[in-house]
C-alpha cells in the first residue's frame, strides 16, 4: 500500500469516528439557578433572606435532530416560592419550523403557537466544559440591556436548547444572562433515542398565537408601568 493511500485510509477512518462520536437524540437534565434578588428587585431583602435568595428548579431536555421538547422536571416535593420563577414548557419542531408553548400567566396555564424564535448569534472563541461536553460560546444581544450567553457543543448536534433557544450549531447546554440573574447548565446527558410519546402534548380548546395573546393583554394592560418588561421577560427573551 503506497503512502497515499495509507494517509487516505486513515483521514478515512478518522473521519468515521467523528462522525459516529457526534449525538444526534439525547436526554439532557439542566439545573436552573435564579437570583430572586435581580429578578424581583425593590427592597426584597426586607422579606426574603439571604440563604433563599438563590431559587434551584430542574427541566428535562429531549432532543433529536427533528424535535425537542424542553418542559419542567416532575418532583412529589413540595417547592418553596414557587410562584417566584416560571416553568414554561416549550416544544420546537424543526421541519414545520414551529413551537408550542406552555405557559403560566397570573395562575392561568396558557398554551401558544408561533414560529421558531430566530435570533442572531455571535459565536465566540471562549470554551468550557459543560456535563463533560467541551463547549464553545455565543453571545445574543436580546435588546438594549440584556445580553445572552450560550454555550453549545458540536458534539450534540441538534440545534436546539433550554426555552426557545436555537440556532447555533449544536445543542446549547448552558445559558444565562450577562448579570447572572438566571442560569441554565446542563447536568447530565443521557444518550438515548427518546420515544415518540415525549413530543405529544395536552391540548386546550384555547391556543393562541403569540401575537394574539401580546395584542389580548395590551388592551388590558398596556397602560400599566410594568407590562413592557413583562411583556419582553414572558416572550422577547426566553
Amino acid at each position: 500500500m503506497t503512502i497515499k493511500k495509507i494517509i487516505l485510509v486513515v483521514v478515512l477512518s478518522f473521519t468515521f469516528i467523528l462522525v459516529n462520536a457526534q449525538i444526534s437524540s439525547a436526554k439532557i437534565t439542566f439545573e436552573r439557578k435564579t437570583n430572586l434578588y435581580k429578578k424581583l428587585k425593590g427592597n426584597v431583602e426586607n422579606w426574603l433572606k439571604e440563604e433563599d435568595k438563590i431559587k434551584i428548579d430542574y427541566f428535562e431536555l429531549f432532543v433529536t435532530d427533528t424535535i425537542s421538547i424542553f418542559k419542567p422536571q416532575e418532583s412529589e416535593l413540595k417547592e418553596n416560592l414557587s410562584w417566584a420563577t416560571s416553568k414554561n414548557t416549550v416544544l420546537q419542531n424543526y421541519n414545520s419550523h414551529t413551537r408550542y408553548l406552555i405557559k403560566t400567566i397570573w395562575g392561568e396555564e396558557l398554551h401558544l403557537t408561533d414560529s421558531l424564535f430566530k435570533r442572531q448569534w455571535q459565536i465566540t472563541e471562549s470554551s468550557r466544559k459543560i456535563a463533560g461536553y467541551a463547549c464553545r460560546k455565543a453571545v445574543w444581544q436580546a435588546n438594549d440591556s440584556t445580553r445572552i450567553y450560550a454555550w453549545f457543543s458540536y458534539d450534540i448536534t441538534p440545534s436546539t436548547g433550554p426555552e426557545s433557544f436555537n440556532g447555533l450549531p449544536g445543542t446549547i447546554l448552558g445559558l444565562a444572562t450577562e448579570d447572572g440573574g438566571v442560569v441554565y447548565f446542563a447536568k447530565k446527558v443521557e444518550v438515548i433515542n427518546p420515544v415518540p410519546a415525549t413530543f405529544i402534548l395536552p391540548k386546550k380548546k384555547k391556543i393562541y398565537t403569540i401575537p394574539e395573546l401580546k395584542a389580548q393583554m395590551e388592551k388590558q394592560y398596556g397602560k400599566e408601568k410594568w407590562f413592557k418588561s413583562m411583556i419582553n421577560e414572558q416572550f422577547g427573551i426566553w
